[in-house]
């Protein structure tokens, strides 16, 4: 495993980590969920993300028994959660400050941790004053209860602005961002962003990097039944991903994408999860698991990577037809 510092900040986390969205408390059971974590960790993973829309907060409570039973060194990993969506009731949802601390409290309970290592704002909230979030991230920062907080799937005008406030205010910025990242969804990443890692020295803890399964090759003939969009066909954006027009051409992209991973006699899931290693800018891969042996598998894009020289970074352009264009003086 090789690790990589979270943005600008001193925080190391390994360049791919373990994600627990639409597995744990949903799709394995604890037993599983137990060993996927603890040979990730095994190989040098110290990053396990979570969030407390997760499951409705089944996801944390198994993570959370898995890392009492472990018996890890607090020091040797690092935990997030994410802070939104909450329930139903007035102020079960959102980034006011009665949400933020409530959920952090309920976060580390859920847990059983003393602290969140990064805690994310899930979604922008359009009805608080980003001060106020900020200002309530700057006192849970303060408590001691989260070490570094960030954003998910912000834009960058509303990162600037929450680090602004906080500049102004001498107040904790936001360190690190959590997007959406893979050979089909570029532009926020390398584009939008571009300023920020040169500017405030912005962390990316990127999600998806395959594209929920579209760059397995698993649905290049269909959505099979024992998949997570065959059992899981009521997810509206998993089966807008895997269906219609640009569905197709993406497949016909993986198809080609294939031909260079089997040259490489590797998986193309293993080149996807290297493609997004090679952009120095990404700070960890959160990765997915419903097996120990998807585990292992992932954790192989670390030497893939070397195996992706210019030539063939080129060569995977020429395919994907989608690099965004950078205007910078």
């Amino acid at each position: 495993m090789e690790y990589r510092r979270l943005g600008k900040s001193g925080l190391l986390v390994s360049e791919l980590s373990l994600g627990s969205w639409l597995t744990f408390g949903k799709q394995i059971d604890k037993k599983l969920a137990q060993d996927c974590m603890f040979r990730a960790y095994d190989l040098g993973v110290n990053f396990f993300d979570n969030a407390e829309v997760y499951a409705n907060g089944k996801s944390e409570e198994v993570m959370g028994e898995i890392l009492k039973k472990s018996g890890w060194a607090r020091d040797t990993f690092v935990v997030s959660s994410k802070v939104f969506w909450g329930g139903e009731g007035p102020n079960q949802k959102g980034l006011s400050r009665k949400r933020v601390v409530e959920a952090c409290h309920a976060a580390l309970k859920r847990l059983q941790v003393d602290y969140l290592d990064l805690y994310f704002c899930h979604r922008p909230d359009l009805n608080t004053p980003v001060e106020e979030t900020v200002r309530a991230m700057n006192d849970l920062i303060q408590q001691g209860k989260v070490l570094y907080w960030g954003t998910s799937e912000w834009s960058a005008a509303e990162i600037m602005e929450a680090y602004g406030i906080a500049r102004q205010y001498n107040l904790v910025p936001p360190t690190m961002e959590q997007p959406q990242y893979h050979m089909f969804h570029r532009k926020k990443v390398e584009r939008d962003y571009f300023k920020l890692y040169r500017e405030i020295g912005l962390g990316t803890t990127i999600w998806s990097p395959l594209a929920s399964g579209l760059l397995t090759g698993k649905y290049n003939d269909g959505i099979p039944q024992d998949s997570r969009a065959g059992k899981h066909g009521d997810l509206d954006y998993l089966m807008k991903r895997l269906t219609g027009e640009e569905a197709r051409k993406n497949i016909e992209k993986v198809k080609e994408l294939q031909k260079i991973s089997g040259d490489l006699n590797i998986s193309i899931a293993v080149m996807a999860l290297a493609w997004c290693l090679k952009n120095p800018n990404v700070s960890t891969v959160i990765t997915g698991a419903s097996k120990v042996h998807q585990v292992e598998e992932n954790m192989t894009a670390i030497k893939a990577k070397e195996l992706l020289n210019e030539d063939l970074m080129n060569k995977i352009e020429a395919i994907l037809q989608n690099k965004p264009e950078i205007i910078a003086f």
